[in-house]
C-alpha cells in the first residue's frame, strides 16, 4: 500500500554555500601565510671553494667556456652550431676512454646557456661524470 499517494517526492539539493565559505577561508589563510618575492630581486653570491690540488687523472676532458661563449676542448678551439656538434667533439676528445670526467672551466661572465649546452652535450655523448673548476680565493 502506498500511503503517500498525493505527495510528490522532493528532489534532493546540495547546498553549496557552506562549501564556498570553507574554500574562501582556506584561500584567505593561504594568502596571509604565503610570502611573495620576486625572482628578479634576488641577489645571489656564489660560494667560493677552497681545496688542495686535485689528484692527477688520465681520464679527464677539459672544456673551457669563454665570456663570449667560445668553447675550448683540451686546448683546441671548437666552432659549434649545435649541442650535437659539441657532443661529437666530446666523443672525439674522449677517444677510446670509457666514461671520461668532463671538467668545465667556465669564465665568471660566461652565460648560463653556454654551461648548460656543455652539460647537454655530455649527456648526449653518454658521459655522466661532470664537474666544475673553481678559483681558490686569496
Amino acid at each position: 500500500m502506498n500511503f503517500q499517494r498525493g505527495r510528490q517526492k522532493e528532489d534532493p539539493e546540495i547546498n553549496l554555500v557552506p562549501m564556498i565559505d570553507v574554500l574562501l577561508v582556506i584561500l584567505i589563510f593561504l594568502m596571509i601565510t604565503t610570502t611573495y618575492s620576486k625572482f628578479s630581486e634576488l641577489e645571489i653570491n656564489l660560494p667560493q671553494a677552497a681545496s688542495d690540488q686535485p689528484p692527477e687523472r688520465n681520464n679527464v676532458i677539459d672544456v673551457g667556456i669563454t665570456a663570449t661563449g667560445n668553447y675550448v676542448i683540451n686546448n683546441t678551439s671548437i666552432k659549434l652550431s649545435s649541442s650535437q656538434a659539441l657532443s661529437n667533439a666530446l666523443r672525439t676528445a674522449a677517444g677510446d676512454r670509457p666514461d671520461p670526467i668532463i671538467v668545465i672551466h667556465a669564465d665568471a661572465q660566461a652565460t648560463h646557456q653556454s654551461v648548460i649546452a656543455v652539460m647537454e652535450a655530455a649527456r648526449l655523448a653518454g658521459y655522466h661524470h661532470i664537474t666544475f673548476s673553481t678559483e681558490n680565493p686569496k
